[in-house]
């Protein structure tokens, strides 16, 4: 499937080395400013080249609208958005090609479909998040309408931990750290496994502020259920936490149960999400991404006819993929966050009642 949503769908397409990227925004309500220079804003938090933390691939990741807008205003039709591939190296992967990388979807792919892109994995390179930052960026516009606003960073890496969780300090850190104190630390560990042809894994930290009550649709398109989903359909993500996530289970009830008085809830280890739906509280997710596959060790494999071989990799590749990574969960997020508040106009007869007596 390369769609997600219900109300406020969006589908993307385009492979690492191919000609384009983009996607296809389609439920954004019409009337909505369109802000293109904050659209590539946040492609460029994503974009690749931009310090020695991350891969050295430059791509411009300039944004082109298709269609759906008008004078700087959604029309209420599909919004459809292209990226230009502009620096692929696809000779880097000539070694590759009848080769699976370990840790790839290289064997699965193409044990699935009994073909694969070789060129940096095609469709399921990260590369492909591009896409799916231009789309969140179209929802993020529609959060800000209703005072609704995201926020990610870096809360470990390698292992080291935040204490604090500062975003203001991350938008300005090049790996979008979150601890100051920590920072430094994390920064070393990242360069001491790209020198060793390594890579790190890391942690990323996502907070909406502002959502209503209410948000999520029980049973089964329950609003942490769909979060989790968005969040383990982004590249080399293996696990989700929401609120106080696996602490959950060695705590008592006594110590989880987030007390409420006439102004709210006095704690939040729930992550603002009770029974599937937003209590109005801050929701708060920690996202873990394993260490980027791509390192240039030499490693064993299987070829396509299952020979066993030695080989080393080449190419352009992040040694943290959770740094850019953090960005694409801040997108995904607001994505499902617009598609809930779109469903949750017609889950009373108020609700309806409200819109068309206006």
């Amino acid at each position: 499937m390369n769609s997600f949503g219900q109300k406020i769908k969006f589908s993307t397409f385009g492979e690492s080395h191919g000609t384009a990227l983009g996607c296809l925004l389609d439920g954004v309500p019409a009337g909505l400013k369109i802000d293109e220079k904050y659209i590539q804003s946040e492609l460029d938090r994503r974009k690749p080249g931009k310090s020695e933390f991350e891969t050295a691939r430059k791509e411009a990741d300039k944004v082109e609208i298709l269609s759906g807008v008008f004078e700087g205003v959604s029309t209420g039709t599909p919004i459809a958005m292209v990226i230009y591939n502009t620096n692929q190296k696809s000779k880097d992967y000539s070694n590759i090609k009848d080769v699976f990388r370990p840790g790839h979807a290289d064997f699965t792919y193409f044990h699935k479909y009994g073909i694969r892109d070789y060129r940096g994995g095609g469709r399921s390179s990260a590369r492909e998040t591009a896409a799916r930052v231009a789309a969140g960026a179209i929802a993020k516009l529609m959060l800000l309408e209703l005072g609704i606003s995201i926020q990610s960073g870096i809360c470990e890496v390698d292992g080291i931990k935040s204490q604090d969780f500062d975003f203001e300090y991350a938008k300005n850190s090049l790996i979008y750290a979150l601890d100051a104190k920590v920072e430094d630390a994390q920064k070393e560990a990242i360069l001491k496994a790209k020198n060793a042809h390594d890579s790190v894994g890391g942690v990323s930290r996502v907070v909406a502020k502002g959502v209503p009550v209410g948000l999520g649709q029980p049973l089964y398109y329950k609003l942490d259920g769909v979060l989790a989903d968005a969040m383990m359909g982004i590249n080399a993500v293996k696990a989700v936490e929401i609120g106080d996530g696996i602490l959950s289970s060695s705590a008592k009830g006594s110590q989880n149960n987030d007390e409420i008085r006439s102004k709210g809830f006095l704690t939040n280890h729930s992550g603002g999400i009770l029974g599937g739906i937003s209590n109005g509280d801050d929701i708060i997710m920690n996202v873990y991404f394993k260490p980027t596959p791509s390192i240039f060790q030499e490693q064993h494999t299987v070829t396509t006819t299952n020979k066993e071989v030695d080989f080393s990799l080449k190419g352009r590749h992040d040694p943290c993929v959770a740094i850019r990574g953090t960005i694409v969960c801040e997108s995904m997020m607001a994505l499902v966050l617009a598609d809930m508040l779109v469903l949750n106009m017609g889950s009373s007869l108020d609700g309806v009642l409200k819109y068309y007596n206006n």
